[in-house]
């Protein structure tokens, strides 16, 4: 027992400093970050009347960030593009540029991921990829990608009786001759939640330039 303060004064400052490394370096660093222009005034000040960037997340798109997090999504998948020299993110055409940590300000929650089984994610919207094409993979990713390890997710579509009228226009493209094709006469449709999520991976891009980013390449 004499040795009882001495134990908890270890778990304080053992606790403090962690705090200190990891929380409140963070928000020196980086806590004051605004969005800003893609360059900065003689003054090395956002140029007055230009666009900002980034730019919030809103919409469908905002919901299917849910969906993205509630499927597990970011367990397979990152959302950050390494810089030139630490990894082939460049080369794989993941992104136009690294990221940095004014691109994620705006977030509530960041889905850096902690590991790529898939491709990095940040600017998915940005590669010529339809919102078709994003359906018939979520659907079964065989589809598009053959051999690909994802696991399917047909839970989040509906199959469905053709309209006499004639098919829906949210219906997904499956080839005729595929296993999980629909049979005659039927289609599958995607569930709001799959469009939402759709609409959220649309929305993930790299777009804009930020001045640091420059700095960094």
């Amino acid at each position: 027992m004499k040795n009882l303060p001495l134990l908890f004064l270890g778990i304080f400052f053992t606790l403090a400093f962690s705090w200190s490394g990891l929380i409140l370096s963070s928000e020196i660093q980086y806590g004051k970050l605004v969005p800003t222009t893609s360059t900065l005034n003689a003054e090395g000040e956002p140029e007055e009347g230009g666009e900002l960037f980034p730019a919030a997340s809103a919409g469908i798109a905002l919901q299917g960030k849910e969906v993205y997090q509630n499927q597990g999504c970011m367990y397979c998948h990152s959302q950050q593009v390494r810089p030139k020299g630490y990894g082939a993110d460049f080369e794989r055409g993941w992104g136009p540029r690294q990221t940095v940590p004014r691109d994620y300000i705006l977030e509530d929650r960041v889905l850096l991921g902690t590991m790529r089984t898939g491709p990095d994610l940040a600017n998915v919207g940005g590669r010529a990829l339809s919102a078709d094409w994003h359906h018939q993979h979520l659907y079964n990713p065989q589809i598009t990608s053959p051999g690909s390890v994802m696991p399917p997710f047909r839970y989040l579509y509906r199959m469905q009786e053709i309209d006499p009228e004639g098919p829906s226009p949210d219906a997904v493209s499956i080839p005729a001759d595929f296993p999980y094709a629909p049979p005659p006469g039927y289609e599958v449709v995607p569930t709001d939640e799959a469009k939402a999520l759709v609409a959220y991976l649309l929305s993930l891009r790299i777009d804009y330039e930020l001045p640091e980013a420059k700095f960094s390449q």
